[in-house]
C-alpha cells in the first residue's frame, strides 16, 4: 500500500447523517481488490468511450494495460484524463469508487516486469504478460502500460449509512 495522504472530506449534502468519511486506507483496500473497471476516456471529437478493463493498484497509482491500436489508446495520445469506476451494480449496498486523473505510458522494462506480475498473481495464468521494449507482449500482441496516479477519487458508501467521500491528492 502506498503511504499517500489525501485530503478527505466527506460530503453532508449526499450522506446519511450518521455517516463518517472513509478512510483513504480503505479506499486503497477496495482499489486493491477490485477486478474489473470501467474507463472513461474522451475521442478527438469530445465524445466519451468507455469500455471495462482488468487493473491492479501498486505504488500509488491504477495501471492497466491496451492494444496501441485500440481506441483507448488513439484517445490517450490525443487527451490523457480519464475516469476509472469500480464498484457493486446495487443501490442499497457495497462502495463504489470513482478515480479521476490522466494516465501516463510506464515503458520501463524492469517496472512492467513487477506490473506483470502484479496481473498474473491477481487474476491467474491467463494474464500471463512478457516484457520486452517498452511492452506487455501476450501471444501475437502487445500491449501498453498505463498509470493514473489519482487526482480526485470519490467514494460512494451505498446501504446504512449511504455516505460520499471525497479524496483530493496534492
Amino acid at each position: 500500500m502506498t503511504t499517500m495522504h489525501p485530503k478527505t472530506r466527506l460530503d453532508r449534502r449526499y450522506s446519511d447523517a450518521t455517516a463518517t468519511a472513509t478512510d483513504w486506507r480503505e479506499a486503497e483496500a477496495r482499489l486493491t481488490a477490485a477486478e474489473l473497471f470501467w474507463i472513461t476516456t474522451v475521442r478527438p471529437d469530445g465524445r466519451p468511450h468507455v469500455t471495462p478493463l482488468p487493473a491492479i493498484w501498486s505504488e500509488g497509482a491504477l495501471h492497466f494495460c491496451t492494444g496501441p491500436e485500440e481506441r483507448k489508446a488513439r484517445n490517450l495520445a490525443e487527451n490523457p484524463h480519464v475516469v476509472l469506476t469500480t464498484g457493486t451494480p446495487t443501490w442499497d449496498q457495497g462502495y463504489d469508487l470513482v478515480v479521476e486523473g490522466e494516465a501516463r505510458r510506464v515503458t520501463d522494462d524492469a517496472r512492467l516486469r513487477e506490473l506483470a506480475a502484479g496481473w498474473e498473481a491477481k487474476y491467474g495464468s491467463f494474464w500471463h504478460f512478457e516484457v520486452r521494449e517498452g511492452y506487455f507482449h501476450h501471444g501475437a500482441g502487445h500491449a501498453a502500460v498505463y498509470a493514473v496516479a489519482p487526482r480526485t477519487v470519490f467514494g460512494f458508501g451505498k446501504g446504512e449509512p449511504f455516505s460520499q467521500t471525497r479524496w483530493r491528492f496534492a
